[in-house]
């Protein structure tokens, strides 16, 4: 199988929306016209699976790294965790998109992406293992 125009490490892209100081969070590739470019998740299932590492402005090109269980991360936390708890995307409301917070209590369908391997509190940068761990139905 031929393997040609493939890339290993951080991505970079366009931003879709403004993405200044925005580092830390989980960013999705979105379609604009054909061309492929970073954007903030809308839904909580949405497949944000890159960590914003370089920010900048729409249009401006922006830098990503894709989750790998085989590297640590750090990503913003909204609320607090402990080591262990399985982290999924905060509901996205504007000022929330593209943080992470641990698994909720409440009933509903999460994409677990994430352990937190310290405690964190909000806004914090929290060292997480992606682990990709798919759709937790909490009832």
């Amino acid at each position: 199988m031929s393997q040609t125009n493939t890339r290993q490490g951080d991505i970079v892209l366009p931003a879709n929306e403004d993405l200044t100081d925005m580092e830390g969070r989980l960013v999705m590739i979105a379609d604009d016209s054909d061309v492929a470019e970073f954007a903030l998740p809308n839904a909580i299932t949405d497949l944000a699976l890159f960590v914003l590492t370089d920010a900048g402005d729409e249009d401006e090109d922006v830098s990503a790294r894709p989750l790998s269980p085989d590297r640590s991360v750090r990503l913003l936390l909204n609320g607090t965790c402990a080591p262990g708890d399985v982290l999924v995307l905060a509901v996205p409301n504007g000022t929330d998109d593209g943080k992470v917070r641990k698994l909720p209590t409440a009933a509903g369908t999460y994409r677990g992406i994430a352990i937190a391997e310290e405690v964190g509190e909000d806004e914090q940068l929290v060292l997480a293992r992606p682990a990709m761990i798919g759709n937790i139905t909490v009832t």
